[in-house]
């Protein structure tokens, strides 16, 4: 595949990693990687936009080769993969936190929490009751205090009964003038900074780049993604992707297991 500089319309392609870049087996495919290297060859950075922090994201950057910018935790941090260095980081307030999540207690009852701290190698402290989804490393808390001890980049909830819209649904409600809350997945629901979002960190990245927003193409699948399909020039979902999102994208694709970023690639590089 090959493709000269003006074959392709975009300066930047944002990919979100979880459900769009990797394949549920947490890789990515030789196909997806070849089309996002015939997208650099033709004049696109790539650039990962995800919700994991920066400990969580790194080892997926690693397999990749990638060196460039990383928006991660939902957009909290800027990172630098090839120096391997923070170039911007946005902490949680831990007093508004504190008290949206008594807000959504009262509301709905008791949560299961977890919390992930700031920096390179910030832990995820998980609280008992919480569900870790797959396999990613977390640290047990038994004592409460300990998850407001250092500064964090978001809060983690669960709910014994209620679903991760329903859970999302009443904590925007309850909450929402204190912090953000985004669902990232069926069992991920955030509690951010309020105002934070992934289009946060991604205009931070391209500014650098020299990028404009209408430059950009991007991929994602879940309602946390909605911010970053507002402020790109073109949105694309995978098929795989939650309803709402789905409802403002300008195409849908195919699933992150049928490697949909790349037969989008492909059909833009002709």
């Amino acid at each position: 595949m090959s493709a000269s500089p003006s074959a392709f319309p975009y300066r930047l392609v944002a990919t979100d990693l979880d459900g769009t870049l990797l394949r549920d087996d947490h890789t990515v495919s030789g196909r997806t990687r070849d089309a996002l290297a015939a997208a650099a060859a033709a004049g696109a950075a790539h650039i990962v936009v995800t919700g994991r922090a920066v400990p969580w994201t790194r080892p997926i950057l690693e397999d990749l080769g990638y060196e460039g910018l990383a928006v991660c935790g939902q957009g909290a941090q800027v990172y630098d993969a090839g120096a391997g260095r923070l170039l911007t980081s946005v902490t949680l307030d831990r007093q508004l936190a504190g008290v949206a999540l008594a807000k959504i207690e009262a509301e709905v009852g008791p949560l299961h929490l977890a919390a992930s701290r700031d920096g390179l190698d910030g832990e995820v402290l998980v609280g008992p009751g919480y569900d870790v989804i797959g396999s990613l490393p977390a640290t047990p808390c038994t004592d409460a205090s300990d998850l407001w001890a250092a500064p964090l980049n978001k809060l983690y909830i669960q709910h014994p009964e209620l679903s991760s819209d329903e859970l999302a649904e009443a904590a925007e409600r309850t909450a929402g003038g204190f912090v953000t809350v985004v669902m990232a997945g069926e069992g991920i629901v955030e509690l951010l900074p309020l105002g934070l979002s992934k289009a946060t960190g991604l205009s931070l990245a391209a500014r650098r780049l020299g990028v404009k927003a209408a430059e950009t193409i991007a991929f994602g699948d879940m309602p946390n993604d909605i911010p970053m399909f507002a402020w790109s020039g073109h949105s694309v979902a995978m098929a795989n992707a939650h309803h709402d999102l789905r409802a403002v994208a300008d195409e849908v694709t195919a699933s992150n297991e049928d490697d949909g970023i790349a037969v989008v690639l492909e059909r833009l590089l002709g």
